[in-house]
């Protein structure tokens, strides 16, 4: 209703009566296109019980990761499925997924606006640097489904880092540790050699196996007040998304705990 007015307004001060009748066209389009926001929003705030700032992360990250998904024109089983994995995995129930659903179905259209969403999520947290990666790390986690990354996602994953203002250096280190993290878990496995699962283990805390004892705990404190649960959940993440630093810092502690094994055998 205000964009027909707004518009109408505008439109007879500049150009008379085709400027009224082109302002309340274009003010129409406008209260149009956020209405369907609105509508978004204001499903997931209902099904969440959150505020709009909430509503906001879990609407983007879930549009995020559609986006991401149909990146090479088709989105695979294997998305879909760790789509589906990950809703599990935050513990929602079925109307709570059908919504993240629908989140996910909008970011897979053509004509989504992908820069301006992850543009907006970024002034709501720009003051909240650990939120801004751990969204980063949600899309980087639908991104390595199945172990390799394309051009396509690449190239979007670079556009989500620019909106955050995050470094791309920071975003290789992180795709790095993603990457390294399956391994580790892999190498975990029962009857897996301990080798390629410790090297992985230092590439999750982002160091090399020279790296000085003093150094390696300071990595390791890092990252686990990145992620810890109640710092983030102060910062504004939704309670079902803390699921996700909890699942991380549970394998950066199982990292470090095997690298300090591994050096109390070889000092």
């Amino acid at each position: 209703m205000w964009g027909k007015i707004l518009g109408a307004l505008f439109g007879i001060a500049l150009f008379k009566l085709p400027g009224l009748l082109l302002g309340v066209v274009v003010g129409h389009l406008i209260d149009q296109m956020f209405q369907r926001k609105l509508a978004n929003w204001e499903g997931l705030q209902s099904v969440f019980g959150q505020d709009d700032e909430q509503a906001l992360f879990m609407y983007s990250s879930f549009a995020a990761m559609g986006h991401l998904a149909k990146a090479t024109g088709v989105v695979t089983k294997a998305h879909i499925s760790e789509a589906t994995h990950f809703m599990q995995q935050l513990g929602l129930n079925a109307q709570q997924q059908k919504e993240a659903q629908a989140a996910f179905r909008d970011g897979k259209a053509v004509n989504f606006p992908f820069r301006a969403q992850i543009t907006e999520f970024y002034q709501r947290y720009k003051r909240r640097p650990d939120v801004l990666q751990l969204f980063l790390e949600i899309q980087l986690s639908i991104a390595c489904v199945d172990g390799r990354i394309s051009a396509e996602q690449h190239q979007l994953l670079i556009q989500v880092a620019e909106c955050l203002h995050i470094s791309r250096s920071t975003l290789a280190q992180l795709l790095l540790a993603y990457q390294a993290q399956s391994r580790f878990k892999q190498g975990q496995a029962p009857g897996k050699e301990q080798g390629p699962s410790l090297l992985a283990a230092y590439q999750m805390l982002g160091c090399t196996p020279e790296i000085a004892d003093k150094e390696l705990k300071r990595a390791y404190r890092k990252l686990m007040s990145q992620h810890h649960p109640d710092k983030l959940m102060a910062q504004g993440v939704p309670a079902a998304m803390l699921e996700v630093a909890k699942r991380r810092t549970q394998d950066i502690q199982a990292a470090y705990e095997q690298i300090k094994q591994a050096r109390a055998k070889n000092p």
